[in-house]
């Protein structure tokens, strides 16, 4: 049987670091040519490769001559340090030795993981179903306007009487609106409907390009009068540009539903 603490977003971020360190795993290749020898403890390339990588963020063979010499330098440090008298002593420390055993574990991990994910990629059918999901529930439309938001309804109608008297929208915003667009007008980017609360979007989907609400429409953050300026057909991106987005989302996908199996089979394990 086992435990485990924890939120279902500490889950997350642990998987997708156990899934970022695979995937590095994975693309890693290393030799196995002696380096050095310490206190009698042979430091070979491949560990010279890890560790290059690890500090320099890319691989060996791309880092030049000098820097090569200053990382195999830090690693010697390392085993000088960690050869010395009374070094086997250290690592009986309790607090040492979970340590070590846990780099040990996260390493494994890493390299099942990368394993799991070579053997089960993305198919060009999960692919391109993947795609299509994604495309339905792309928004179909998408929102050019201007807005000014003001503490109460009173100011807002007060706004609007402004507007109907030939008022400029985007002077009343820059005067009067208390949200950070104030200084661009109210202009807010395009947008589609799911990114904005419910209220502000609906009231938007009702009007015509050019024409404001002749209400004050009133959501969380104060009351609001919009200006629709531009309205426009929102479609998917092409499948080629987010490929690698959509292979990314299926690998978490299928690991994490091998994850919720092992854990499962693990939790009726005494």
């Amino acid at each position: 049987m086992y435990l485990i603490n924890g939120s279902a977003a500490a889950g997350t971020r642990s998987l997708m670091i156990i899934i970022s360190g695979a995937i590095a795993l994975a693309a890693s290749t290393v030799g196995a040519e002696q380096v050095a020898t310490i206190n009698g403890t042979i430091v070979d390339s491949s560990v010279l490769a890890v560790y290059a990588e690890s500090r320099a963020q890319r691989p060996l063979s791309e880092i030049a001559e000098q820097e090569q010499i200053t990382l195999t330098g830090d690693l010697v440090d390392l085993y000088i340090l960690s050869t010395q008298p009374g070094s086997a002593e250290l690592r009986e420390d309790p607090r040492i030795a979970a340590q070590i055993e846990l780099q040990g574990r996260a390493i494994v991990a890493q390299a099942y993981a990368a394993k799991y994910l070579a053997e089960n990629a993305a198919t060009d059918e999960e692919i391109a179903a993947e795609y299509a999901l994604q495309a339905a529930e792309t928004p179909s439309s998408q929102f050019k306007v201007r807005h000014i938001i003001v503490p109460t309804q009173g100011e807002a109608i007060d706004l609007i009487t402004k507007l109907d008297a030939g008022s400029d929208f985007a002077t009343l915003a820059a005067d009067a609106s208390t949200g950070p667009s104030a200084k661009d007008g109210g202009a807010l980017p395009w947008f589609s409907p799911s990114q904005m609360v419910k209220p502000f979007s609906d009231a938007v989907a009702t009007l015509e390009d050019g024409k404001y609400t002749s209400a004050p429409v009133q959501t969380e953050f104060g009351w609001h009068v919009i200006l629709r300026e531009e309205s426009r057909t929102n479609e998917a991106p092409p499948l080629e540009s987010i490929r690698e987005s959509i292979k990314q989302n299926i690998a978490q996908k299928k690991f994490q539903a091998h994850l919720d199996t092992l854990r499962a089979e693990a939790a009726g394990t005494d």
